[in-house]
């Protein structure tokens, strides 16, 4: 069903999947980095701000947590829909749920968003940037969201946040759980899954697919008006092994196949394929209370093709890890080896001969904090010696300062770039020459927590230089246009946001001001909105579980020079549900209440008032 040439890395981890299934009570574990979350509350603790486990509370970052909760209370069918109810993020869609998606955090380029699924890169060689349609959030259990650079961490790729997403853990007995989910536009899902511990084995299973008749998500008159569907089905699986109190070995597989319409004239029947495979093979060690390693193998294979007008791009990612961390004290030194290999294949279609590309990064990172009383200082450098541009140095250092003992403020600053996609550079729109895009950010935030209570402000600055813009003729072979280092942008912002519980209620807001701007021109970067707001309650009442949220966006611009403006808009979205029997949920989620007209990107439509159903059922 899901075509795949697997390397040698997905193989050695596809078997060693195949071995440990077929133990008995195999079980499977949260991702190594979440080892030491296990014994703690889900929310405590976050991996994202530096690649290791730590509270929320000390993160010295600006990092966002949701559950397994908190996403089936949320009732959303996509990923990015589940991003765009945090502080600071904002998307686009080129149509319905299966259309053409960008995620902007802080007013960044899509691209300039790293994603991982269990600690595995997930990127695309052609146009850059993760294609979060692909993404199935059925499988992820936990979802973290860094904005801001995280490069001096992470490498190429993180100027303006990281995403990083966990797939389901195992734990307890074996227990079964099954999901159907119906509603407008003929939408239907199934899921199914299996999870569970016995003595040192771990593991969890999953199925989804998915279909949706969708609607005529193109409304040019040059399009064809019939409604565009899609079908997604995707599998999961993690399996652990304990060998000994402090050493764990785990593995990891997702499998994903989108089929999707679209409109790109006016009598065709255009869909796109995609497929998104990802796998890991790692082991992590505990020397000690104070030491630890951690070392992982991982693979992510993305593909792209459409018919009958024939194009297709094959990204292939894959990573080698190896990191130490070491506590002295109140301080902490991290190190880590990594070394990253991307490979790009397009095969010949009439219009292009076939471009095959491949380059490699090594990279060793340092990292140290020191807490001092009521002060926290962390520094981070790392040197990427990639084999097309050579060393490239980022770093980061961030203070932060719990002047009462409900209050902090921290300050942060941080270098960032973003190597060229294989395609900006050879294909034939391509410049051999393009320089990676760099970004220097600044930020300051003032936050109160207490109990289940927390308030914050963040404000930001961040500066890319080189940005890759696509524009008229130029160097390439092509005569319609070409890539070009033609820009810089300015990113600056201050996001406000809290939580807090009144009288039963929980509520969560959040407003943010951007201004992401062509330095060059002056002009609004394309469909970044100036101001976004959200606003949720969520209660309990005679059995129910109502929650109702409001997202607002203000005007947009669709193109660079500022001509097609986008109107702003605000949604309203109810939820409800209710517990039927032990495990079994009955949950309504309505989109859209008051049916409003609005459009992400230019000549697309989204969808209008939407109902969807959903039934859910854990074994007890």
């Amino acid at each position: 069903m899901f075509p795949f040439r697997p390397s040698p890395v997905a193989r050695l981890v596809a078997h060693a999947v195949g071995v440990l299934s077929l133990v008995p009570a195999a079980a499977q574990a949260q991702d190594a980095q979440l080892a030491l979350a296990a014994a703690q509350p889900l929310e405590a603790v976050v991996v994202s701000a530096t690649r290791s486990p730590q509270p929320r509370a000390d993160a010295l970052a600006d990092v966002s947590v949701i559950g397994r909760d908190d996403i089936e209370r949320a009732g959303v069918f996509a990923i990015a829909d589940l991003l765009a109810r945090q502080p600071g993020v904002e998307i686009a869609r080129s149509g319905g749920l299966a259309g053409t998606t960008s995620v902007f955090i802080r007013g960044s380029e899509n691209r300039h968003v790293a994603l991982y699924i269990d600690g595995v890169r997930v990127d695309s060689q052609s146009t850059g940037g993760p294609q979060w349609e692909q993404v199935p959030i059925e499988q992820i259990e936990r979802v973290e969201v860094l904005r801001g650079p995280g490069a001096a961490v992470y490498g190429s790729d993180a100027i303006g946040g990281v995403v990083q997403l966990f797939t389901k853990r195992g734990a307890g007995p074996a227990r079964l759980s099954a999901g159907v989910s119906v509603g407008s536009h003929d939408t239907r899902q199934v899921r199914a899954g299996l999870s569970g511990a016995e003595g040192a084995f771990d593991y969890a299973l999953s199925a989804a697919q998915g279909w949706s008749n969708g609607f005529n998500a193109r409304t040019t008159a040059t399009a064809n008006p019939d409604d565009d569907g899609w079908q997604r089905g995707a599998v999961q699986a993690r399996v652990g092994f304990q060998v000994t109190p402090g050493h764990r070995l785990h593995a990891s597989l997702l499998g994903t196949h989108l089929r999707s319409q679209y409109d790109s004239s006016r009598t065709a029947d255009d869909v796109s394929r995609h497929t998104l495979r990802t796998a890991a093979l790692g082991w992590q060690g505990r020397w000690s209370e104070a030491s630890q390693s951690r070392f992982q193998l991982s693979e992510s294979r993305t593909t792209y093709e459409t018919r009958p007008s024939y194009y297709r791009t094959e990204t292939t990612l894959r990573d080698y890890l190896l990191q130490h961390e070491e506590r002295l004290g109140t301080q902490t030194v991290s190190a880590a080896l990594e070394r990253r290999e991307d490979e790009l294949l397009n095969p010949a279609t009439a219009f292009a001969a076939t471009l095959r590309g491949q380059r490699a990064q090594n990279a060793l990172t340092l990292g140290w904090r020191g807490d001092f009383g009521a002060h926290a200082l962390q520094v981070h450098a790392r040197h990427d010696d990639d084999s097309e541009f050579g060393g490239k140095n980022t770093g980061s250092v961030a203070w932060g300062w719990r002047f009462a003992p409900q209050w902090r403020v921290t300050a942060s600053a941080g270098t960032s770039f973003r190597a060229p996609t294989l395609y900006q550079r050879f294909s034939e729109y391509g410049v051999a020459s393009l320089q990676p895009e760099t970004g220097r950010n600044v930020e300051a935030g003032l936050r109160w927590a207490q109990g289940g209570s927390e308030v914050g402000a963040t404000a930001w600055r961040n500066r890319v230089r080189n940005l890759i813009n696509f524009g008229g003729p130029g160097t390439c072979r092509s005569s319609f246009g070409c890539y070009a280092n033609a820009s810089r942008a300015e990113l600056e912002g201050v996001t406000l946001d809290g939580r807090t519980r009144v009288a039963g209620v929980s509520l969560r807001a959040s407003l943010d001001w951007h201004d992401p701007r062509n330095s060059l021109t002056d002009k609004l970067l394309p469909r970044r909105a100036q101001r976004l707001a959200t606003l949720g309650a969520d209660t309990d009442w005679a059995g129910w579980s109502l929650g109702a949220e409001v997202q607002a966006a203000s005007a947009r611009f669709d193109d660079a020079a500022n001509l097609n403006r986008l109107g702003g808009y605000g949604l309203l979205n109810l939820v409800a549900g209710r517990t039927l029997a032990p495990g079994l949920e009955l949950q309504a989620r309505v989109d859209n209440v008051a049916d409003k007209d609005y459009a992400t990107a230019r000549t697309y439509a989204t969808a209008g008032r939407t109902l969807l159903l959903a039934l859910r059922w854990t074994q007890q």
